[in-house]
């Protein structure tokens, strides 16, 4: 039989029970439907974190005091002796082949009072070279000085939510504010910065890390980081990083984290995360495969007479076989089609009702999921296929 003549044949079969065909694809078309909705957001929520770490730069190092171990953190209540991060430490480490930014931290949360208001925010103690670090900009002024250790003087640089909630439209240059219990003058006012997941990064303050250390009564820093010239080794530095600190303080008492081994084990977590919502919604695949073996079978009872009348004619089996394995596939394509442009459709529909909720469609996810309703098509019509191949061309035609 030609391929023609066997496609008009589905066809047939297909149209002949019209809302019996519809529920049986649309079965497949929700379940492709969900794959793609869930994979999508999920994609989309992968892609939203990933941009939101890497906005700051890929070539960034953190050091945080405490070696982590396998095994959980120490027992409380026994003293450590390992050492703090310092000041020092971080001057240090801008020496080093590679580094072409290394900036202490410090952060805290303290009431900020300037002209007549007041508003509790983030306060972070970092140094000159955290706007080249973290790839930030100031809009008004200067930012914090380069000083050296135990001269920082008593600058702050303003975050732009916070510079309005502050002083409105004034000039706050030059204007003296009170952190906690220490008072500052206002030398800058950053660039708007946005959001890094649910952190308003602009409604916070800057001031030099020593004093941050004095305003929260710390001995020593909460973190270093250290950027490193585009191309050259991550592992390179990192190593550098660990021969230089613990040289300076005698065994391997801090964590040196790379944003690539941040960000390879977070893309990790995500596609795992992916990859189990898609499953989730690969469940109703499942109903959609049972609807069409059920259906099949239906019709290969239904059109006994048929297949008897086929097989005394001269068809042999492989083309009884292969007519209702067609039909089967065909069934499960339109659905796949009809799931593809649901699916997509509403993940269109999301992003223009919200547009801030992260949604994104890939291709691949698209043509996976019309290969993925073919595969069911055929893996759900083999047995009601095989069944009609093998059926008595004479008990066949005898059949009522």
């Amino acid at each position: 039989m030609l391929l023609t003549d066997s496609t008009r044949f589905a066809l047939q079969a297909i149209t002949s029970h019209r809302m019996r065909s519809f529920l049986t694809l649309l079965g497949i078309a929700v379940g492709i439907a969900a794959v793609i909705l869930l994979t999508s957001i999920g994609e989309g929520v992968h892609r939203f974190v990933l941009a939101e770490f890497t906005q700051f730069g890929t070539n960034v190092i953190g050091i945080a005091p405490g070696k982590v171990k396998t095994g959980g953190q120490p027992p409380t209540g026994i003293p450590t002796t390992a050492r703090l991060l310092t000041m020092e430490d971080a001057e240090s480490l801008k020496q080093l082949p590679h580094v072409t930014g290394s900036t202490p931290t410090v952060w805290g949360n303290s009431e900020v009072e300037g002209n007549g208001r007041l508003r509790r925010t983030t306060i972070y103690g970092v140094d000159a070279d955290f706007i080249r670090v973290f790839s930030s900009k100031v809009r008004v002024g200067s930012y914090l000085p380069r000083e050296g250790a135990g001269s920082a003087r008593a600058f702050v640089v303003l975050g732009s939510k916070l510079r309005n909630e502050l002083f409105g439209t004034a000039n706050p240059l030059g204007a003296r504010v009170r952190i906690g219990g220490l008072h500052f003058r206002v030398i800058g006012v950053m660039a708007p910065k946005g959001q890094f997941l649910g952190i308003d990064l602009d409604d916070t303050a800057f001031i030099p890390a020593q004093r941050a250390l004095e305003l929260y009564n710390r001995e020593g820093l909460m973190e270093i980081h250290v950027m490193y010239a585009e191309g050259a080794s991550s592992a390179t530095v990192a190593k550098a990083v660990k021969n230089r600190l613990t040289l300076r303080h005698g065994h391997e008492d801090f964590t040196v984290t790379t944003q690539e081994d941040m960000l390879k084990t977070l893309s990790n977590i995500l596609n795992i995360l992916t990859m189990a919502v898609g499953a989730l919604g690969g469940i109703s695949l499942l109903v959609g495969a049972v609807g069409i073996v059920t259906i099949m079978t239906i019709s290969v009872t239904e059109r006994t007479n048929e297949i008897g009348l086929l097989v005394a004619l001269g068809a042999r089996r492989s083309t009884v076989l292969g007519l209702f394995l067609s039909e089967s596939i065909m069934l499960a394509a339109l659905g796949g089609v009809l799931g593809l442009l649901l699916g997509v459709g509403l993940a269109q529909l999301i992003s223009l009702l919200l547009p801030t909720f992260p949604v994104h469609t890939p291709w691949s996810f698209a043509v996976g999921a019309l290969v993925m309703s073919a595969i069911i098509g055929l893996l759900a019509g083999v047995l009601p296929a095989r069944s009609a191949s093998h059926l008595d061309p004479i008990e066949a035609l005898r059949a009522e």
